[in-house]
C-alpha cells in the first residue's frame, strides 16, 4: 500500500478540493516528499497486528494537520522556504485554517463507528488547540531550560502522540495499548526535536535558528551553561554571518558539551521509550521500535566511528550548573 497516494485520493475526494486547486497543489507537492510521519497512524496499526488500511483517514487528517502546522510556523520563524514567500501571509494563513478544518472532516468522513470517528476528533483537536499553544510559546524564546522543555511538550511531543493514537483508534486497540502508544509517540517526538536542534545547528550555511537569535537546545545550553568560551560564544551569535564565526560556534558547541548535552538526552528518552514499547501488548513491537531506532542511529553511528558500544545508560560527563 502507497500512504502517500492513498491519503491523496482520500482528500482529493472531499468537495473542498474541487472548489480550491490551490489545496490540491500544496498537498501533492507535500505528498511527493513521502514525508515519514504520514506513516505513523500505519505503522501504529500494523504494531497492533491491524490492516494498516484502516488507517488511511488518520493519516489524511494527520497530514492535513502537518501542512497547516508548517504553513504557519514557517511565518512564525520567516522561513525563506515557506509557502507565504510564494503567496502571501494572507493566503498562506487562510489555507491553514483550511487544512485544519479539513483535517477534521477527513476523520468524519470515514466508515469507522461513531465511537471512533469522535474519540479520533477529539484526539486531533486536542493535539492542534496544544501546539497552538506551545507555539506560542516558542515564538516567546525560551531563555531557559524550563522554558525549553515546556514549549517541546506543547509543540513538538502532541503532534506525535496524536499520530499514533490515532492509528490505535482506527485499529481499535485496547485502552491500554492506544494510551501507550500515545506516550511513546510523545517521546519519539521529543527525540525527534532534540534530533532537529541538533541537525540545524551544526548545518551549514547557518540556519533561521543562528539568523533569528533563536534557542534550539545546543545553543540555549551554550549561552546558559558556565564554560571559558561563553563570552566569545555571545560575541560570535551577534555577528554569525561574519567570516568564520559560524564554524567557530559550532566548534564551541561541540567544546563546551553542548552536543554532548543533547545527546545525552537523546538516550534517555530512547530508554524511556523502548521501557514504554516493552510494557504495551503489541503484535508487531518491531514496527514502532523502527522509529526511535531511526532517530537514535546516527548516535550509534558516532559511537562506532570511536569504536565503542552505544551505551544503556547516559555517560557523558556532569554538565555545569546554569549561570
Amino acid at each position: 500500500m502507497d500512504v502517500y497516494r492513498s491519503t491523496v485520493e482520500y482528500l482529493s475526494a472531499l468537495s473542498i478540493f474541487d472548489s480550491w486547486s490551490e489545496m490540491g497543489v500544496i498537498l501533492r507537492r507535500a505528498a511527493s516528499g513521502r514525508p515519514r510521519d504520514w506513516q505513523l497512524p500505519i505503522i501504529a496499526c500494523r504494531s497492533l497486528g491491524i490492516s494498516p488500511q484502516k488507517a488511511i483517514p488518520a493519516s489524511a487528517a494527520l497530514a492535513c494537520a502537518q501542512i497547516s502546522i508548517i504553513l504557519v510556523d514557517d511565518m512564525l520563524d520567516e522561513d525563506p522556504r515557506g509557502e507565504y514567500r510564494h503567496i502571501g501571509h494572507g493566503r498562506a494563513a487562510n489555507l491553514a485554517v483550511a487544512f485544519q478544518a479539513v483535517g477534521v472532516e477527513a476523520l468524519l468522513e470515514s466508515r469507522a463507528r461513531t465511537e471512533v470517528r469522535n474519540e479520533t476528533c477529539k484526539c486531533l483537536n486536542r493535539m492542534m488547540s496544544t501546539t497552538a499553544f506551545g507555539q506560542q510559546l516558542d515564538i516567546q524564546n525560551p531563555s531557559d531550560e524550563t522554558a525549553y522543555w515546556l514549549v517541546v511538550e506543547n509543540k513538538s511531543a502532541p503532534f506525535y502522540g496524536c499520530a499514533l493514537h490515532l492509528g490505535a483508534l482506527f485499529g481499535e486497540a485496547p485502552k491500554d495499548a492506544a494510551k501507550g502508544l500515545e506516550q511513546f509517540g510523545r517521546l519519539y517526538g521529543e527525540m525527534v526535536q532534540i534530533h532537529d536542534d541538533l541537525n540545524d545547528t551544526l548545518a551549514v550555511p547557518a540556519s533561521p535558528d543562528w539568523l533569528q537569535r533563536r534557542n534550539p537546545l545546543p545553543i540555549l545550553f551554550a549561552r546558559s551553561v558556565a564554560h571559558p568560551d561563553r563570552a566569545k560564544f555571545f560575541e560570535l551569535c551577534a555577528n554569525i554571518t561574519t567570516g568564520n564565526a559560524l564554524q567557530e560556534a559550532q566548534e564551541i558547541l561541540i567544546r563546551c558539551g553542548a552536543v554532548s548535552y543533547c545527546v545525552d538526552q537523546l538516550l534517555r528518552r530512547h530508554q524511556s521509550a523502548r521501557g514504554i514499547l516493552k510494557e504495551i501488548p503489541l503484535a508487531n513491537k518491531a514496527a514502532a521500535d523502527s522509529l526511535i531506532e531511526a532517530v537514535i542511529a546516527p548516535v550509534q553511528r558516532l559511537f562506532a566511528s570511536l569504536g565503542i558500544a552505544t551505551p544503556s545508560l547516559p555517560i557523558f560527563a556532569e554538565r555545569a550548573n546554569p549561570g
